[in-house]
């Protein structure tokens, strides 16, 4: 395939991604209202007949954008890409969008736990999957789902056992997701000769049970790291994010449930150049099954410019606290600020790649912290940090977004709750990116999304190939 054509490939499927719904004909809205709407009486549609019913029309969506366009250019290439990946889902002036919807909207229409306020992880599923906004039942089944199929096979349970604590929670975890391959229905249907225009079919059962299985996985992780006894068993009648909190030894905590759900929601995908989620759709273009992709992602995930950020923002916090006291004045942390660059350090938490502006989704967990936390002494210090360090960036020259993301605000609030555990949190990051990560390998495999395999040039070549034009 030329490199035009996989480019044009690979966009055109990202469109897909994110317009669905705005591609269907209106006898096809007609029909998700009649099934959406549908007298709570009847029984509602599940993930997969609905994604079923949706695949056939993107397949000849595709082909169409192909045939009509796909021998066209699709834009000029800079050398400064060739040192990078261009970024597809996140805008410079919004942030990320989950199939074209903003963290704030996620949050006001994804459906909510009785009593809750934060959004549902299984809600924000639903809609990376078909590009729809679920109805409370459909959520309802769905975590009825997931918890029917939580249950981790018994020579899991004993590799996760031998482990010694002194192993990374992150290893544990590749590990564990890695031997869930043992029952892979993508690995076997394969061997079988399953037809390719199949092959969503048992992707999705996997990526149904990978995402099943991880609270299992990592509360195992986290009671055998740190001791915290017997792991209790999933609750059929909890939701995801609930039974997660169980398992940690948090359940009884109804806000470190909805932070959970916050978490959740706000981690599960990004853009397509990011590591992790860049790394599952990599693998899983080999036609490796989603535990041996997603094991890969989570390995990414480890990595310190990846996965550990927000462990380092929370580590940076404590050392200016323990330096500066507890209720110091701008002035002390403006000079802490200065310090931390002038000793050739970044300031943790601030910056992106994409971003031009406040990172929504470090937006919606100060909004969680005002409603929950708002005389916490460390949350404090984070809004202040927030009020002076993006002039600071600014004076310095160190950054051209110099405004907080994600990672600023994250291990604060798991701190609050007693999770203190730092090695622990790129574990809950791992759960939380299996979503978006699942979500693209399944429609990868419906679309017939062909082996990654991107065009590289030396530094040489690059030098010879302009020498040759001067």
């Amino acid at each position: 395939m030329a490199a035009s054509a996989r480019s044009l490939f690979r966009a055109a499927t990202l469109n897909i991604l994110r317009e669905v719904s705005q591609s269907r004909s209106s006898a096809a809205r007609s029909t998700l209202a009649s099934v959406r709407f549908s007298s709570t009486a009847s029984k509602p549609v599940t993930l997969k007949e609905r994604l079923a019913e949706l695949i056939p029309a993107q397949i000849e969506h595709v082909k169409a954008v192909r045939g009509e366009y796909g021998k066209k250019s699709f834009g000029p290439v800079v050398v400064d890409q060739l040192y990078g990946l261009a970024d597809f889902y996140a805008t410079s002036e919004e942030g990320i969008r989950f199939r074209g919807k903003t963290i704030p909207e996620c949050q006001e229409q994804l459906p909510k736990a009785p009593g809750g306020s934060e959004p549902l992880p299984e809600g924000l599923f639903w809609l990376l999957v078909t590009g729809e906004v679920p109805t409370q039942e459909q959520v309802t089944e769905l975590s009825k789902d997931w918890a029917a199929r939580s249950a981790i096979p018994e020579f899991v349970e004993e590799i996760l056992d031998r482990c010694p604590p002194t192993l990374h929670p992150m290893s544990q975890f590749s590990l564990a997701v890695t031997a869930l391959n043992h029952n892979s229905a993508f690995a076997k249907a394969y061997q079988d000769g399953i037809s390719k225009r199949e092959y969503w079919g048992p992707t999705f059962e996997d990526s149904m049970d990978l995402i099943a299985k991880l609270p299992n996985i990592a509360g195992r992780i986290y009671r055998n790291v740190f001791g915290q006894g017997k792991l209790p068993a999933i609750d059929q009648s909890k939701d995801y994010s609930h039974n997660l909190a169980t398992l940690l030894g948090f359940g009884d905590n109804d806000a470190f449930v909805e932070l959970l759900r916050l978490y959740l929601t706000i981690h599960s995908d990004h853009e397509g150049g990011n590591v992790s989620a860049h790394t599952g759709k990599l693998v899983g273009s080999a036609l490796s099954d989603p535990f041996l992709a997603y094991a890969a992602a989570l390995n990414g995930l480890a990595g310190p410019l990846h996965g550990l950020a927000n462990q380092e923002v929370l580590v940076w916090l404590r050392k200016m606290q323990a330096k500066i006291g507890e209720d110091a004045s701008d002035e002390a942390v403006s000079e802490y600020v200065w310090e931390t660059l002038k000793s050739g350090q970044v300031v943790p938490g601030y910056g992106h790649a994409v971003l031009r502006k406040t990172d929504p989704r470090y937006t919606a967990q100060r909004e969680f912290a005002l409603k929950h936390l708002p005389e916490d002494k460390l949350f404090k210090l984070v809004g202040q940090i927030f009020n002076i360090v993006p002039d600071i960036l600014l004076k310095a020259g160190k950054a051209k977004n110099p405004w907080p993301n994600v990672d600023a605000h994250s291990g604060v609030l798991l701190s609050y709750y007693g999770l203190t555990q730092m090695q622990y949190y790129t574990v809950l990051f791992g759960v939380s990116r299996a979503f978006g990560v699942a979500a693209q390998l399944i429609w990868d495999r419906a679309l017939g999304a062909p082996l990654e395999r991107p065009k590289s040039y030396s530094t040489a070549a690059i030098e010879k190939m302009f020498k040759s034009q001067q």
